[in-house]
């Protein structure tokens, strides 16, 4: 993989007559970028040698650093970040004027909207989520709603060129397969049998493979981890913007929500938040565990509109789409409303059709329900962990606290702490 990284760079330095590029979606979780990585290759060993076959992260190069369980994998994988390459070093605009693109999306199915006028470059599909792509014969299209994204790859490679998979491809692809289907636990309601299959192959043709509840361990503690960030970057790490006459970002948080309340200068730093990237209103999801290792989930609503920030707590008090059981706690700033959120197990999947079906009746008739009806059609990003739902599920999946969080150390340890891969 270093190699064929390597030479991706020098080539893109030189230039290339045509480029087949492999992007992952805009969320570049392990699952995403080791899909792009591990399809690129297989293209490099396939297509003719007057192609370049080229992983890109569809991030900026700035924004890996919020990414600590991607960092972590590489590092552990003995695979340079350096010689990654991402949105803000190729115009694939420009590539694809000149007809010298094709684009192959892993991890999602269609195109985000600012990148809609790519549509015509795109020949093939490799994703796990639900299929909302028109299908044309002159495009394939590969969606089976699997714990990842990984695992379609891993078969592909597996059925048409078995020969380059070698331990440090192996390494990449486990990774991603146990991290998305939750250390392969049935109860998180994310694993499928073709996961568990090829899972089981991986560690059956390499045996020096990480062991399994291990590896799962680091990776969650990676995630984490998000000792050294600012404000700023919190909120960035792992958010989601949805739009209307409102512009909304919900992030998740990997700390308490008093903990992160207790920051200084909070509301000027989540202020200038809003006005730098042109948001009313941020909804902050946090994820933590007690001493006894149960998941609590909290939700935190700041404004500096009263109004907005009424209506919208007032929408998830109420909403049955699901129930989030939300029960006002203390907060120490004005504009910022707190919850302790009783059904933690509604991930930031079950709260987005919530609100946007908040922003659905506030552009219709202005009157506000109660959140039945919610749409089901989320943004195509990867859902792992606990963080996100399930794309199997159709309903609130089942977790079980103890197949779910056991293998998770305590969120404190630090990433250096870990050798067990």
């Amino acid at each position: 993989m270093e190699e064929f990284l390597t030479n991706c760079r020098r080539t893109l330095l030189l230039g290339s007559e045509r480029y087949h590029v492999v992007l992952g979606n805009e969320a570049c979780d392990v699952d995403s970028m080791v899909s792009a990585m591990a399809y690129a290759y297989f293209l490099s060993k396939t297509l003719c040698s007057d192609v370049l076959a080229l992983p890109l992260m569809n991030i900026r190069s700035h924004e890996l650093a919020l990414r600590s369980d991607n960092i972590f994998l590489l590092h552990q994988s003995g695979v340079s970040h350096d010689l990654l390459t991402f949105r803000d070093q190729l115009d694939l605009r420009a590539l694809h004027r000149e007809q010298r693109l094709h684009l192959t999306l892993v991890d999602h199915n269609v195109l985000s909207s600012s990148d809609s006028d790519l549509e015509g470059a795109v020949v093939e599909v490799i994703d796990h989520h639900l299929l909302e792509r028109k299908l044309l014969p002159s495009c394939p299209v590969t969606v089976e709603t699997v714990g990842s994204c990984a695992t379609l790859v891993t078969e592909r490679i597996v059925k048409e060129a078995p020969d380059i998979l070698n331990l440090q491809l192996a390494q990449l692809l486990y990774a991603a397969v146990v991290l998305d289907c939750v250390n392969m636990a049935p109860s998180a309601g994310k694993v499928t049998p073709k996961d568990s299959q090829f899972a089981a192959m991986l560690e059956c043709r390499f045996p020096a493979l990480p062991q399994r509840g291990a590896l799962f361990t680091a990776l969650q503690n990676a995630k984490f981890d998000v000792s050294g960030l600012d404000t700023e970057q919190m909120l960035l790490k792992d958010m989601k913007v949805v739009s209307g006459s409102l512009r909304l970002a919900v992030s998740v948080l990997y700390i308490t929500l008093e903990e992160f309340l207790q920051r200084a200068e909070l509301e000027a730093e989540l202020s200038a938040f809003c006005q730098k990237l042109g948001f009313d209103l941020l909804l902050m999801m946090t994820i933590s565990f007690t001493e006894s290792k149960e998941p609590i989930r909290e939700l935190a609503v700041f404004s500096h509109s009263t109004t907005c920030r009424q209506q919208v707590s007032h929408f998830l008090e109420e909403a049955h789409s699901p129930t989030l059981n939300l029960c006002p706690i203390s907060s120490p700033h004005p504009h910022i409303t707190a919850y302790h959120q009783g059904n933690a197990v509604a991930s930031r999947k079950k709260l987005l059709p919530i609100v946007k079906n908040f922003l659905k009746q506030l552009d219709g008739d202005g009157r506000l329900g109660n959140g039945e009806g919610a749409e089901s059609g989320v943004p195509p990003t990867p859902m792992n962990s606990l963080i996100e739902g399930c794309p199997l599920d159709g309903a609130l999946p089942h977790i079980s606290t103890q197949d779910l969080v056991d293998k998770v150390s305590k969120m404190a340890d630090r990433i250096g702490e870990e050798s067990d891969l």
